[in-house]
């Protein structure tokens, strides 16, 4: 099982940026399809984005687009989401999650079982 370490949360003004990462151990990071999802207060958890482990498929949220961006590094075993343009209802915890890229078709939002600890990011006026 892989386990994910999130970093990069904190608080920035609307219409602001930031990098998230997530690093994950293990030498099999590359057979892993990666996600990030995000839950606020009172809200349940709710997909943002996810790469395929090869890293030519990627898939975003309908509020995301054009927005966030989903990239991975294999050989640092880490993959990352660019947050621009952000918005207040952006405010959430922020999750990494993986799953086993073979065991799946096509890129979705289901199936990922291995999730990090989450980072905050604050959206402010």
């Amino acid at each position: 099982q892989v386990q994910l370490v999130e970093s990069g949360g904190g608080l920035v003004q609307a219409g602001g940026s930031l990098r998230l990462s997530c690093a994950a151990s293990g030498r099999t990071f590359s057979t892993y399809d990666m996600g990030w999802f995000r839950q606020a207060p009172g809200k349940d958890r709710e997909f943002v984005a996810a790469i395929r482990w090869s890293g030519l498929s990627t898939l975003y949220a309908d509020p995301v687009k054009g927005r966030f961006t989903i990239s991975r590094d294999n050989a640092k075993n880490t993959v990352y989401l660019q947050v621009t343009s952000l918005k207040l209802e952006d405010t959430a915890v922020y999750y990494c999650a993986a799953r086993l890229g073979y065991e799946y078709i096509a890129l979705s939002p289901a199936g990922f079982r291995s999730w990090g600890q989450g980072t905050q990011v604050t959206v402010s006026s």
